[in-house]
């Protein structure tokens, strides 16, 4: 399966840079349009349908949050990825409540951009340890909604707190020791009982309620 990109951006440099890096493993991703602007970036994913979204946050017209705000609402399907020089929590935080599919800051490298989409193809969340930290750090601040966690099993729980700490489906696999497959299972059961969107909102609640301070195990060294 090729993953089809749309590209957000004002700042064309960077466009035209993430379109060749992109070319590069054309045999995974292929970049379906360009946009410069928040107005433009609604416009193209209503036309263009693509699977994932990178979305810068300081546009004309309208900002990329505001731009993700619209096309979660109309396309729910589509994966935004914000893309971003903004280490801010404000925008960490709305970008985390209104249900995005990952926070990347622009210094990481194209090797580890490239992990992380594969990642999102696989259902996982494109966050770094880092801003899985930092969405620790700032839990309180977080606001994603959800049901109540009183019906999840005791193993979707530790799915559920591995998953707040930024590990991936194999990680979580290798030290629950259950397979991938299951892992997949618990978290379709998870976003399906908590009402919730996707891994990214996941992540989220189990900061929100405080569910990960009881996490003990090692999959955040």
């Amino acid at each position: 399966m090729i993953l089809k990109i749309l590209i957000a951006d004002d700042h064309k440099l960077f466009r035209q840079g993430l379109i060749s890096l992109m070319k590069t493993r054309g045999d995974f991703v292929r970049v379906v349009g360009e946009a410069s602007t928040g107005t433009e970036a609604i416009r193209l994913a209503e036309r263009l349908r693509p699977d994932i979204i990178l979305m810068d946050i300081y546009m004309p017209e309208k900002n990329g949050l505001e731009a993700t705000r619209e096309i979660r609402e109309k396309y729910p399907e589509i994966a935004i990825v914000i893309l971003t020089s903004s280490e801010a929590d404000e925008h960490l935080n709305e970008a985390v409540s209104l249900g995005i599919s990952g926070y990347l800051l622009k210094n990481l490298d194209g090797e580890e951009l490239f992990d992380l989409l594969m990642g999102i193809a696989k259902g996982e969340a494109a966050m770094t340890r880092a801003m899985a930290a930092r969405l620790l750090k700032n839990a309180a601040n977080v606001r994603v909604g959800g049901a109540e966690a009183d019906n999840l099993t005791g193993r979707e729980l530790e799915v559920l707190r591995a998953v707040a700490h930024g590990a991936s489906n194999h990680q979580i696999a290798d030290e629950l020791v259950i397979s991938i497959n299951t892992v997949k299972t618990h978290l379709k059961n998870i976003s399906a009982k908590l009402q919730l969107d996707n891994r990214t909102q996941v992540a989220a609640y189990a900061l929100e309620k405080g569910l990960v301070r009881s996490y003990e195990r090692g999959l955040d060294r």
